[in-house]
């Protein structure tokens, strides 16, 4: 079933097939446990317990599948679950079903114990051994670290003191972690990193999570490619005027403030989200669907992206800070005025810019990427705009200007795809106007898309690391991000706040692509 998942097939479109239920259960994992670190945070609640039990709803989590939470709170088992019903309620996209939770409880556990603990991690190795015994898990564990980065070496080593990393590769039992982003703050402090998670866990073991490869929309961006004869012959430099890559977000940093100060758009965002959706629209063809192919064809795409000197990140970079302006209809505080936020601050809430992938299929293509805080809404897409044809042919019927053909994939809020071409207009006169063809996976298939994580956490189950991130390939990644941070060590920050809240971000980010005859485009 590896093929299907990594070609971003839908399950919405298997939902006719009379294979579809044997396929179903073939894609069920073995038994297994999942140790969640921090589960007493903001994403467990949000996400990784949401996922977990609309998993056990679509019927695809394991018999004597067992959740362990990890946290510092003293908790009893009791207060454990309780405390997850009523994530479940806020957050998931589906109801509480009683009897799925009761399914769900009865595997449920809960250990206190700081991340420096040893004590803590062998109450935990006891545990995980009874759980074997007790629900057939049969040594299959997953290790999910939703805790802040600096916890990751602590939590990590501890794991493999009190030897519960173990693969046991006669075949009866395996182990993973799934490893949440920022991966390293640049290029050393990631080799470092890959370096001691490699001391306790082999590569094939390791499953660093991106969750934006988890979203339908960019998983397809491979079968729409290579599954349709009408684009992929056009999807190169003699076809492609420009990319555009745009992450927009309407919030401001929130509760995140703390975190965010020490990282920035460019880590936060560019590094990793914006990099794997880079590396899916420009890789060619794999081999095969299997992980590594497609992982090695996107380690060529970074490495065909020369790290930028100083000149170069001051002419084709831009960063930006929001002030106070309005959002939502409502005034809000610039960056600066935010909680835990300095005063003087230099962090950036907003990164541009234009990189060049020098191989044979984009030589000359730019790729503007575009992420920021406080933008007018809330929208991620991959913009492909196609060259211009000859205007000649309609020059004697009054006709100016022709638009740009324009493919976009909106990968959030509202999940498609949609192309823009030229058409005429209804008249006795030669008309042409710009029309939209829209797909929609709500209205195509008739029901919303799973959450990324659901997604992610059932590849991990089933041992398919295609839409996770490899050594190499997180490396290759920033190399290109950390040359823009050492030419930023040596340029002078701009002056900031340099963009209002609620606006489409610096004058500057709209210059550089005038200058190139572009305009950013307003998802």
């Amino acid at each position: 079933m590896t093929t299907l998942n990594a070609a971003g097939l839908l399950e919405e479109q298997l939902a006719s097939n009379p294979l579809w239920e044997g396929m179903r259960l073939q894609r069920t994992p073995e038994p297994c446990a999942m140790v969640i670190f921090g589960v007493t945070g903001d994403l467990a609640h949000r996400k990784l317990i949401p996922a977990l039990y609309n998993l056990a709803v679509d019927r695809l989590l394991p018999p004597g599948f067992s959740i362990v939470g990890f946290g510092r709170r003293p908790y009893t088992d009791e207060q454990f679950r309780a405390e997850m019903e009523e994530a479940i309620k806020q957050f998931s996209r589906r109801p509480l079903e009683p009897g799925t939770w009761e399914s769900i409880l009865q595997g449920m556990h809960y250990v206190q114990g700081d991340f420096n603990d040893e004590r803590a991690f062998e109450t935990l190795a006891s545990l995980l051994s009874d759980l074997d015994r007790e629900r057939n898990t049969g040594g299959n564990r997953v290790f999910y670290l939703s805790t802040p980065p600096s916890t990751y070496e602590e939590i990590i080593a501890n794991i493999g003191a009190a030897g519960i990393a173990r693969q046991n590769w006669a075949g009866s039992g395996w182990t993973r972690i799934i490893i949440e982003k920022p991966f390293g703050t640049d290029l050393p402090t990631a080799r470092h990193l890959n370096s001691k998670v490699h001391e306790v866990f082999d590569e094939s073991q390791t499953y660093r999570i991106d969750h934006y490869l988890g979203k339908e929309t960019v998983q397809n961006i491979l079968v729409f490619r290579f599954a349709n004869t009408i684009f992929e012959p056009i999807w190169n430099r003699r076809y492609v005027e420009s990319v555009q890559i745009t992450v927009a977000e309407s919030l401001g940093v929130e509760e995140r403030a703390g975190y965010y100060e020490g990282a920035g758009a460019l880590r936060d965002m560019v590094q990793n989200h914006l990099m794997q959706q880079l590396a899916l629209t420009a890789m060619e063809p794999p081999s095969d669907f299997e992980a590594d192919a497609i992982r090695d064809e996107k380690v060529k795409i970074f490495r065909s992206i020369k790290p930028l000197d100083p000149r170069e990140v001051a002419e084709r970079v831009v960063r930006g800070q929001y002030g106070p302006g309005s959002s939502g209809g409502q005034q809000v505080p610039g960056y600066r005025q935010e909680p835990k936020v300095s005063p003087t601050s230099n962090t950036e809430s907003f990164v541009a810019m234009k990189l060049f992938i020098e191989n044979w299929r984009w030589q000359g293509v730019p790729f503007y990427l575009r992420t920021g805080k406080r933008l007018p809404v809330r929208s991620s897409e991959i913009a492909i705009t196609f060259k211009p044809v000859p205007l000649m042919l309609f020059r004697d019927s009054g006709v100016t200007q022709l638009d740009r053909n324009i493919l976009a994939l909106q990968i959030q809020p509202d999940e498609g795809i949609s192309m823009k071409f030229e058409s005429k207009v209804p008249s006795t006169r030669m008309q042409i106007r710009s029309v939209n063809m829209d797909f929609r996976y709500n209205t195509a298939f008739g029901t919303q898309p799973a959450d990324a994580y659901e997604r992610l956490i059932l590849d991990c189950m089933l041992g398919d690391s295609t839409l996770f991130t490899r050594a190499d390939e997180v490396e290759a990644a920033w190399t290109i991000v950390t040359s823009i941070l050492d030419g930023w060590k040596v340029l002078p920050p701009p002056q900031f706040p340099n963009y209002e809240a609620g606006s489409w971000g610096p004058r500057e980010a709209h210059e550089m692509l005038s200058r190139d005859g572009f305009v950013w485009r307003r998802p």
